[in-house]
């Protein structure tokens, strides 16, 4: 039976940092919540909210923004319009006011510290990341709705198929990368272009054109806000921001007043092999930075793992001439297939199977698409999807202070070299000689995955979260 249909918008979507599982899919529940009582005709009849944070939401909730979120999703407020610098005094005023106006239209008493209550000893059974939203009427009648943050954005409500969304008929249904190699050998095609025509089932080419190339649009501006913007960190760890340091002393000195003209001075900067290492990890930081001060980020395939694609594709742009849309759009359509491909046969949520399942599954994914950007056979490709995930297996997720910060920032840095070296040793081999295939690397992640401690599962209770001394503000 085929799995869940997942088009490249799926994989790639515009948020709010700093965490896809605990940010932006808190505030997708919410609305959702709020949709609920909507339909039902319930809005105006609500007194009182109350919600319910389990498990790996609760322990790590305030550090990755669950509260902030879930406030403005309450409110009515939407991740992909809302305005950044908004989110703090809009937050703050609801906190002091101790009210909420919920879907924008019902102003309702919210006291946080009693009615968002972090349950740090309770988990429920289908996912780690669990809400539940408790809605009080004047009728003395109550509804209430469960949501799992599953990784990557997506929600699912309990009770409810994950696959219950409308599927439309792909020309060519994919569950495993076997699946995908078929294709593309029976039709001679491209996985990008397999990709593009499955993505024709559900809008118009000119429709996936225009939305990629929105998507690349919020890339770049991360990238270059983030090599612009100096500072500290929030939080209380009060880490040094270095991508606009860094992009400083690259630059050297040269004039640019725009993102096209810093490619430019990019590009005049120099091709050894340290600068360029060095600009990777300038990108990556850059977009990691702006994630974990609340900025506009792109899910890649989760908010955590957000700067590896972008430091990728930056790096394909500015040393290997990927600079126009066409090329742009091939590298995103091949990286979210091998998005998809982990998230239905293993995960991309690193509450359920640590950092290798964000880290690692977006480092598979910009090796994969640098790979076929360079010119690389639809088996190499795979063969680089599976050589960066293979060293990325078993890698914990353990953030200090439950922030979205260190170590998780650095390893983006990580993820991004480890892709293009993958990327490189794929394209030097003969794909007849590996002995590992891309489906069983999934494989072997997902079985990773759940022998895992859940100390190490995004819940801050072992690993460098233990050991490494820090004195955190109250929330």
């Amino acid at each position: 039976m085929q799995r869940e249909q997942i088009s490249v918008f799926d994989i790639f979507k515009i948020g709010i940092g700093p965490s896809s599982s605990h940010t932006l899919g808190p505030w997708r529940a919410a609305q959702q919540f709020v949709q609920l009582l909507t339909d039902a005709c319930a809005l105006p009849q609500v007194v009182q909210v109350k919600v319910l944070l389990y498990g790996s939401l609760a322990k790590t909730g305030k550090g990755h923004g669950t509260d902030i979120a879930i406030l403005l999703g309450l409110s009515g407020d939407d991740p992909v319009t809302f305005e950044v610098d908004q989110v703090d005094p809009k937050v703050n005023e609801i906190i002091t006011s101790r009210q909420l106006v919920l879907g924008d239209v019902r102003p309702i008493s919210f006291y946080k510290d009693d009615d968002m209550l972090f349950l740090f000893s309770e988990s429920l059974p289908y996912h780690p990341n669990a809400v539940t939203f408790q809605a009080f009427l004047s009728s003395g009648k109550a509804i209430s709705a469960t949501y799992y943050s599953i990784g990557g954005g997506f929600v699912v409500k309990d009770g409810e198929d994950n696959n219950a969304k409308t599927e439309v008929d792909l020309p060519f249904p994919i569950d495993t990368a076997r699946d995908l190699l078929i294709w593309c050998m029976k039709t001679g095609l491209k996985i990008s272009e397999v990709v593009m025509e499955n993505e024709l089932a559900w809008r118009t080419e000119a429709e996936t054109r225009a939305g990629v190339l929105n998507i690349f649009r919020v890339i770049k501006e991360c990238i270059y806000r983030g090599c612009h913007t100096g500072g500290s960190l929030p939080g209380g760890l009060n880490v040094a921001r270095r991508a606009a340091s860094l992009n400083k002393r690259l630059t050297k000195g040269l004039p640019y007043s725009n993102y096209e003209e810093w490619v430019s001075v990019i590009r005049q900067s120099g091709d050894g092999f340290k600068n360029i290492l060095d600009w990777v990890s300038c990108f990556a930081l850059a977009v990691n930075e702006e994630n974990a001060s609340f900025g506009r980020v792109v899910t890649a395939p989760t908010n955590g793992a957000a700067g590896v694609i972008p430091a990728v594709l930056q790096y394909y742009i500015a040393f290997c001439d990927g600079f126009s849309d066409d090329k742009i759009i091939k590298f995103m359509m091949t990286a979210s297939e091998v998005g998809s491909i982990f998230k239905k046969g293993a995960t991309i949520s690193a509450a359920m199977g640590g950092c290798q399942a964000e880290i690692g599954v977006s480092s598979a994914m910009a090796a994969a698409a640098l790979t076929e950007c360079l010119g690389g056979s639809q088996r190499q490709v795979l063969m680089a999807a599976e050589i960066a995930m293979e060293h990325h297996l078993g890698l914990t997720c353990d953030p200090i202070g439950g922030l979205v910060q260190v170590p998780c920032i650095e390893r983006n840095t990580m993820g991004a070299i480890k892709a293009i070296t993958a990327s490189q040793l794929a394209l030097q081999t003969n794909p007849d000689n590996a002995k590992v295939s891309l489906d069983a690397v999934v494989k072997t992640m997902w079985q990773t995955a759940q022998d895992m401690n859940s100390k190490y599962k995004e819940t801050s209770d072992g690993g460098l979260a233990v050991n490494i001394p820090i004195s955190l503000p109250e929330c």
